[in-house]
């Protein structure tokens, strides 16, 4: 990643009420005396599906490490709190799926984690691979790289998120928080307004083809909750929803599209960010254009 990139990509969300309309009228001026062809999304960040998940065990060191070797502008990981206030990063809220045996996370001290393979059900290549501290993660990130902190427990994590964050040798821009919990993301500008945060949110249609959530009660979260962006699935949204979001002052995401011919639509709709298992594949294809 370049660093004209990387200043675009972090670069002060609009931050009031006002100055998001006042945007979005600018925006919609500017737009009517641009051509239709106009392109989106011409600097589409790569993130890596906790990590380069497709190839590795999902949320490990090794997943993390491929991502960068393959080109990923980003990581994202999830992340839970255990039972003696550490950090760690792991998807589910127990272990059975990446080790066989059934550890609850918050019921577990790190130790207990740590004892635990998490990459052999991927194969003899990764036995002996643990379960991650957030710590651990953080020393991967590269200079001018992004890593995705998606919080998978409550609130109650952001004090011990905010002292390894200060930890780490990591700056400011390079930090990105998301979460399908609202109050995750409100605690976490409440507290740190300096780190990004993105709300996410599934897609979908009622039965009269209405989106649900509607346009207007995303537009509403965010704004209530001072996030930075939305980020959703693939699933039915649109390039007029798209927009909207983003004439309104706020950057769109999306995950997990692993298909080139889908990550080139939302590039050209405008997504700031692609997360895939797969990127490698994706940063190849969509630097062919």
């Amino acid at each position: 990643m370049n660093n004209r990139l990387f200043s675009d990509i972090t670069k002060p969300r609009l931050s009031t009420h006002r100055a998001r309309n006042i945007w979005g009228a600018w925006s919609i001026l500017l737009l009517s005396f641009l051509p239709s062809t106009l392109t989106y999304g011409e600097e589409t960040l790569i993130v890596a599906h906790r990590g380069a998940s497709k190839d590795t065990p999902e949320n490990t060191i090794p997943a993390f490490q491929l991502a960068w070797k393959q080109g990923a502008d980003a990581i994202e990981g999830d992340f839970h709190l255990t039972q003696d206030g550490k950090i760690v990063c792991i998807h589910d809220g127990n272990t059975k799926k990446v080790a066989g045996k059934n550890l609850v996370v918050r019921e577990s001290t790190l130790s207990d984690l740590q004892q635990l393979d998490v990459g052999a059900y991927r194969g003899k290549d990764f036995v002996g691979t643990r379960v991650p501290t957030i710590a651990e993660v953080f020393a991967t990130v590269p200079e001018q790289k992004l890593i995705y902190v998606e919080i998978k427990c409550g609130p109650e994590i952001i004090p011990v998120l905010l002292d390894e964050l200060q930890k780490s040798n990591l700056c400011n821009k390079q930090i990105i928080v998301i979460s399908f919990k609202k109050e995750v993301i409100q605690e976490l500008k409440a507290k740190a307004p300096q780190y990004k945060a993105y709300w996410l949110s599934g897609m979908k249609k009622d039965q009269s083809g209405n989106f649900l959530p509607s346009l207007e009660t995303v537009l509403a979260t965010l704004e209530a909750i001072n996030a930075d962006g939305f980020s959703s699935n693939q699933n039915v949204i649109d390039e007029s929803y798209i927009e909207s979001v983003i004439r309104n002052g706020y950057e769109y995401h999306v995950w997990t599209i692993d298909n080139v011919k889908t990550a080139r639509r939302f590039k050209k709709w405008g997504a700031h960010s692609i997360t895939t298992n797969v990127p490698g594949l994706i940063r190849k294809q969509l630097a062919e254009e």
